[in-house]
């Protein structure tokens, strides 16, 4: 069960004693990693600005901005006044704004004013949603707008009224 290491004990080694870490094949530097981690928008950070990244973003925090992202967590805590577009979209929190997302779930905590674009949505009960939903092939289109404009309707005028005809001094 237990028994004395050989490792400062003289005469010749076994396999895999007492390795030289400097001999060790070195990674390869192009070799793909894994996965990065989503980055953290704590609760008590206020952005004022865009945030644009192709990886994960969790929002906890406020954003005044647009947020375009590969996976966008907004957390219980979170506010986003703006519009965000991501392939992946789980709100928890607040977003005021327009939502394009391929996957976009709304869960018992959320609280949207805004229109959602999506190819899949799921919407729990209990969450809060005020606008509309469409349902696209691809959302995140940037070319064609995912929602018409209004066409700006022709204002009328009306025509200023003639001017007043010039009175007659009064004889007293």
């Amino acid at each position: 069960m237990f028994s004395k290491s050989r490792v400062n004990e003289p005469g010749p080694r076994q396999d895999g004693e007492g390795k030289n870490w400097a001999d060790a094949p070195k990674s390869d530097a192009t070799a793909p990693r894994s996965k990065a981690a989503p980055s953290v928008l704590s609760s008590d950070l206020t952005v004022i600005g865009n945030l644009k990244t192709t990886g994960d973003i969790q929002v906890e925090g406020t954003v005044e901005g647009d947020i375009r992202a590969h996976l966008l967590t907004v957390g219980e805590s979170a506010t986003i006044r703006g519009e965000i577009v991501a392939d992946d979209i789980v709100v928890n929190g607040r977003v005021v704004g327009r939502v394009r997302g391929l996957k976009v779930r709304l869960t018992s905590t959320a609280r949207v004013e805004g229109d959602i674009i999506h190819k899949t949505i799921a919407i729990e009960s209990g969450a809060h949603f005020e606008g509309s939903v469409q349902r696209q092939d691809d959302p995140l289109q940037q070319g064609k707008k995912a929602i018409a404009a209004p066409t700006p309707q022709p204002q009328v005028t009306q025509a200023a009224p003639p001017p007043p005809k010039p009175t007659e001094p009064s004889k007293a």
